[in-house]
């Protein structure tokens, strides 16, 4: 039982505890949150929360409370402090989530550890001979490109397949969405196989579009695919999360994108099977066949602090009205406003209805930008911070042949996006800089082709 208490907090860890209530203290004003990102460069107009995320003041101090008592004394830290903390965080998490046990719930660094815990099991699968040559891993093509290597280096190179299903874009319903999955997943049964895998995503990247995550799981059980992976790397923080209610195997989400945490942190929850244990962290430490988030709260030395701040995390976000749901719902409303403020300056449209859509909008830029490859996207990207000081994505969107596009208000096929994201230090300001940006860059006739380098 010892062995037991020191791996994993403490010998009750199978039972919930209380989350820690917030010091006594009124909403953060203005002026508060000002100071909480004062370490923010000033001057820049930060609208891409969903690349890095952000971290409060108060949070990395909380943050480097805990490194400095791992450098006073590592071994009371590592003895008495660091499972015990970690403990506490994945209870604070679990509760969020809604799981039913917290040794569901898993610490790694990132969504792109998660992917590849699951895609190295789906990979000895295969290798044991527990499916089948060409049996497939369905998933969406704008999934994130580190899964996608990922299947490459641990599912196909030993005989696994791929289907890829396109995602509608610019995207009008989830009906849309839901039929494009179903063919794929026609696809991957095709010949007689056997789908293991489906990757789905709770909100994309880039296009970054908010799906029906619950209804596409639900459509994999009815189709009989083996196991489902949701990778929503964007939404805690972001949207509501139950994922007893989603109903996947695994469920990922980083914590240093809109959870406030210090990089990087994320959940990664694994709905419980019984005994067996049958993923594995990919670092192979002490703890090796001790169970995933034991596994996972040591993997070497290194520094755990942005994993033990969460309580505090906790402590910020109880400090806004309504607590983290009250700031969900005003980071889409304010992403939204801002996005329509765009189109409609430019005379172009939003890449998803409001409804798809969460802090993070998809904005149509003027064709007359001529954005006509990534290239040119990463081109405009780099000269609206260096000439503008404007931080913000930029995604080239290739027609296919066959496909109409999106006409602007000058009859110009929309062959771009912006991707704004709203979080709580944001101000209109920051948006009416874009917004004025490219008004400038296409009445001064600034195309991809001609724009200076910088």
């Amino acid at each position: 039982m010892e062995a037991d208490d020191r791996r994993n907090g403490d010998s009750t860890s199978h039972n919930h505890r209380a989350t820690k209530k917030p010091r006594l203290a009124g909403f953060l004003t203005e002026s508060d949150i000002r100071s909480e990102f004062a370490h923010h460069q000033t001057g820049v107009a930060r609208i891409n929360n969903g690349s890095f995320g952000c971290c409060p003041g108060s949070v990395l101090e909380a943050q480097r409370e805990w490194q400095l008592r791992y450098l006073r004394q590592p071994d009371e830290f590592y003895f008495n402090g660091l499972r015990r903390g970690l403990l506490e965080s994945r209870t604070v998490i679990s509760g969020l989530i809604n799981a039913d046990d917290v040794d569901e719930v898993s610490l790694v660094d990132n969504a792109t550890t998660a992917a590849a815990i699951v895609l190295q099991k789906v990979g000895r699968c295969f290798s044991e001979g527990k499916y089948q040559k060409e049996d497939t891993v369905v998933m969406f093509h704008c999934a994130f490109q580190s899964v996608k290597k990922s299947i490459q280096a641990n599912v196909s190179r030993v005989g696994g397949s791929t289907v890829e299903v396109r995602l509608p874009f610019p995207v009008n319903s989830n009906e849309e969405i839901l039929s494009a999955f179903r063919e794929g997943l026609e696809r991957g049964r095709a010949n007689g196989r056997t789908v293991r895998l489906a990757i789905i995503d709770h909100i994309t990247s880039m296009p970054c579009v908010l799906m029906p995550v619950r209804e596409l799981v639900k459509i994999c059980r009815e189709e009989g695919v083996e196991q489902v992976f949701v990778d929503a790397a964007h939404a805690i923080g972001s949207v509501k999360v139950d994922v007893k209610e989603i109903g996947a195997d695994y469920y990922v989400s980083n914590l240093h994108k809109w959870f406030f945490c210090p990089p990087s942190i994320a959940f990664f929850y694994c709905k419980k099977r019984g005994s067996e244990s049958d993923v594995h962290h990919p670092v192979v430490s002490h703890e090796f066949g001790n169970g995933l988030p034991i596994e996972s709260a040591w993997i070497g030395t290194r520094d755990y602090s942005s994993q033990l701040v969460v309580p505090s995390v906790m402590e910020f976000v109880n400090r806004f009205e309504g607590g983290i749901e009250g700031i969900i719902d005003r980071n889409h409303d304010e992403a939204v406003r801002m996005g329509l403020m765009m189109s409609n300056a430019w005379g172009t449209n939003l890449g998803s209805p409001p409804e798809m859509c969460v802090a993070m909008v998809m904005i149509g830029l003027p064709s007359k930008l001529c954005v006509e490859s990534d290239e040119d996207a990463d081109k405009l990207r780099s000269y609206l911070r260096v000439r503008y000081s404007v931080e913000v994505p930029v995604y080239f969107h290739g027609l296919r042949d066959g496909e109409e596009g999106v006409k602007d208000k000058d009859n110009g096929l929309i062959t771009a996006y912006v991707r704004i994201s709203h979080q709580v230090y944001n101000k209109t300001e920051d948006y009416e800089r874009l917004r004025d940006a490219i008004t400038e860059l296409v009445k001064d006739q600034m195309t991809c082709q001609n724009l200076p380098s910088v």
